[in-house]
């Protein structure tokens, strides 16, 4: 398929990071095969601006940081977020995702405010010092905030996509397994809490929080919206902040029923192995003011089109992580940590809710389908070439 002239790449003025739509979703295939890649771009294509200081984020609690050969992102002093492109079509897909999504009109505003701002592409030194290397140029979420609280909770009992290999399905799939992905709907990939002066920042091990039971994921939850230290394992969490921070008009469950109520019926991206980032300023909590708490999903390195079909797997674990929230704010005691803690190994058979069943039987039922329907349209064609082949005449035997 060779994409129009016009959806070529183009350079970008260097004095200037407004947005440039480079990948379209639906050519994102074709743009590798003809070496239209960022990495494969010419460097003045990607000209940073001389006057900005770059250096490494202290908030990022997932995805690839800079070492074993893979650059770090990088932050600026303007309040931009500088993610490295994966050099294989991981970061093409995700440079298409954003292109597609900044210009179509499908999506509503009030959407919109859920994703981080896309500024477009520039060539920038990698921060572990490999050279230049081109970076999405994005919303940095936390920019304005002195002491974030943030968590990166991936989304779907999925995190594979029908069109992968069977090697990275299997990959997936046993890591899905043996984190909460499987049996919740979602994982907690990250997270880092603002404690004190003092103390600074708590940010546990990614290993560590990414295979916890369904109680001890509700404890970290817990954990996220108290006033006491998240340290301690035999302090209960207070959940101070909770109706501040998940509650209200404008707190994290309302914004997330909203993502909900349009995902529910959008079909035009299927957002795979995609996270909801939660962010608020604790600082401004423990002082009474308004903590700025704020809803943005990232990561678009597995996105795939919709094709007209709602994105289930997402829509469960959204649904799942609603309830979580909305138990917390509900019934804040519920759970003490000590009580969790001891019985998690008693409950990594998760008792699934009803909801929380027709979420995981709907995605599977679904993945079935389109198996199934790429074995019938193989078939199909089978039988299409064998009925095209010319046969041979047998000789009449005498």
């Amino acid at each position: 398929m060779h994409a129009p002239d016009f959806l070529e790449h183009k350079p970008l003025d260097p004095d200037s990071i407004q947005p440039q739509f480079l990948f379209p979703l639906n050519w994102t295939r074709s743009l590798l095969d003809r070496g239209t890649h960022p990495l494969h771009s010419p460097p003045s294509a990607f000209q940073p601006p001389l006057c900005l200081l770059f250096e490494v984020p202290d908030h990022q609690v997932a995805g690839h940081q800079a070492g074993h050969g893979h650059p770090g992102p990088l932050i600026d002093d303007s309040g931009r977020f500088y993610k490295p492109l994966q050099d294989d079509d991981r970061g093409a897909i995700e440079a298409a995702f954003y292109s597609s999504f900044s210009s179509n009109t499908r999506v509503p505003d009030r959407i919109r405010r859920f994703f981080p701002v896309f500024y477009g592409t520039k060539l920038l030194e990698a921060s572990d010092g490999s050279g230049q290397w081109p970076h999405l140029v994005l919303e940095d979420v936390v920019s304005g905030l002195s002491h974030p609280s943030v968590m990166d909770v991936k989304i779907g009992s999925r995190t594979w996509y029908p069109e992968a290999s069977e090697d990275y399905i299997q990959r997936c799939f046993m890591k899905d397994r043996k984190t909460s992905s499987l049996c919740l709907g979602f994982r907690i990939s990250g997270l880092q809490l603002y404690v004190s002066e003092e103390s600074g920042l708590w940010k546990p091990e990614r290993k560590l929080v990414q295979h916890l039971s369904a109680d001890e994921v509700r404890v970290v939850l817990k954990k996220f919206v108290s006033s006491n230290s998240p340290i301690d394992p035999n302090l209960n969490p207070d959940c101070s902040f909770a109706s501040s921070v998940y509650g209200g008009s404008s707190g994290i469950l309302a914004q997330l029923l909203e993502l909900k109520s349009w995902f529910e019926d959008q079909t035009i991206y299927h957002l795979n192995s995609c996270s909801v980032l939660m962010v608020y300023d604790k600082k401004k909590e423990l002082k009474g003011e308004s903590s700025d708490a704020k809803v943005k999903l990232i990561d678009f390195a597995h996105v795939t089109e919709g094709n007209g079909i709602i994105d289930h797997n997402f829509v469960g674990g959204l649904c799942s992580l609603i309830k979580f929230i909305s138990d917390i704010l509900t019934s804040p005691d519920e759970c003490t940590t000590k009580a969790c803690l001891q019985n998690s190994d008693n409950n990594n058979e998760e008792i699934l809710t009803g909801q929380k069943i027709h979420s995981i039987i709907a995605v599977h039922v679904i993945m079935l389908f389109q198996v199934m329907g790429r074995k019938i349209i193989c078939l199909k064609r089978k039988e299409r070439a064998w009925k095209e082949m010319p046969m041979a005449t047998p000789e009449l035997v005498t």
